[in-house]
């Protein structure tokens, strides 16, 4: 990790002052915290804000795998409406709740959709829709963020750690920035040129410095986009009581880790009791939530010293019926955790 660290520490500082020199070594135990990897909670929350929003036309196409290229024709219970922009949505969802019969969208065709990662394709049928439907990858329900902006150019410098090779990126646009946050693999090393600014859900221009500050952005528009102003659903405790979980992600102070808890599978129950159970042993904790300084979180004791790094009062950014993303933040160092459970 460290020769990782300081190789990236040197790459970086050559992109920037355009001059290498062999006779100076940079020595530091210091991580590199304005770097994004492939699947890090900040790389997650940028490929959400930049990617084509799919999510808000479900009600047309039922999946957030893509969007209908407006503008569009469908017939709900008898009704024809042409969808021209977003307000329509609202249109054809009164007719589906205040209309009696079924709640089936019926396309007129052809129809062009668009992925997440702005590429389209002619629908000619329903066939060829259910088809691009079944092609989807599995959804874990978490929504796009698409009512902050990044405003463009930004400039990233990226470190390939197998070729010890460095270049500068600009990105121009949504669609460069999502196809190149999703393009990162194993041993590219990427770091955003700060500061950059970005337009704020009130319409206001915001300068973000560095990771953190772009990470918090992005954490706090969730529930603007949302428009939940924050508050606590009580229907949290029905989705963590219902069915059982696994960790699909740990990270403690930068090292991912998500692998020390392999095979744990955690069921929660209503009386704030919680049993992980691995190769047939199954260990006993508790678990509560509370409302701390207007955040909503979650505490988790084990008595198992396996588990002992999940015992955290952790923060609970968002959750659905498939994944909860909760984050820790020190209050000693400042260091931050994650930890996602995703339903099995």
């Amino acid at each position: 990790m460290k020769t990782i660290q300081l190789l990236l520490i040197l790459a970086l500082s050559f992109a920037l002052t355009n001059c290498q020199k062999e006779e100076e070594e940079i020595i530091t135990d210091t991580p590199p915290t304005e770097s994004i990897v492939m699947g890090s909670p900040l790389a997650g929350l940028i490929s959400r804000n930049s990617q084509s929003p799919t999510a808000c036309d479900n009600v047309l196409d039922n999946t957030s795998c893509f969007r209908v290229v407006l503008p569009v024709t469908v017939t709900v219970n008898g009704n024809q409406v042409t969808v021209t922009s977003e307000d329509d949505y609202q249109t054809v969802q009164d007719l589906i709740d205040n209309t009696s019969g079924n709640d089936i969208v019926y396309f007129s065709y052809p129809i062009t959709i668009q992925y997440q990662n702005f590429t389209t394709e002619v629908i000619n049928d329903w066939n060829e829709l259910d088809d691009a439907i079944d092609d989807c990858d599995d959804d874990d329900g978490l929504d796009e963020i698409d009512c902050v902006f990044i405003n463009y150019p930004i400039v990233i410098n990226v470190y390939n750690t197998s070729t010890q090779t460095t270049n500068t990126v600009t990105i121009q646009n949504n669609t460069q920035l999502y196809n190149f946050i999703n393009g990162l693999t194993s041993g590219v090393i990427a770091a955003i040129v700060y500061p950059i600014s970005a337009t704020n859900s009130g319409g206001q221009n915001v300068v973000i410095n560095n990771n953190s500050e772009l990470e918090s952005f992005l954490e706090d528009s969730i529930d603007d986009c949302d428009d939940d102003g924050g508050t606590w659903n009580p229907s949290f405790t029905t989705i963590l009581t219902t069915g059982n979980w696994y960790v699909s992600y740990f990270e403690e102070d930068g090292d991912v880790e998500t692998s020390d808890y392999n095979g744990f599978n955690f069921t929660y129950f209503a009386n704030s009791n919680v049993e992980a159970t691995k190769n047939s042993v199954t260990t006993l904790g508790t678990w509560s939530t509370y409302i701390d300084g207007g955040y909503n979180k979650i505490e988790l004791v084990f008595d198992n010293p396996e588990l002992d790094e999940l015992e955290e009062d952790w923060l609970i950014l968002e959750y659905n019926q498939t994944i909860i993303r909760l984050k820790h933040v020190s209050g000693g160092d400042g260091s931050i955790d994650y930890l996602n459970f995703t339903k099995l």
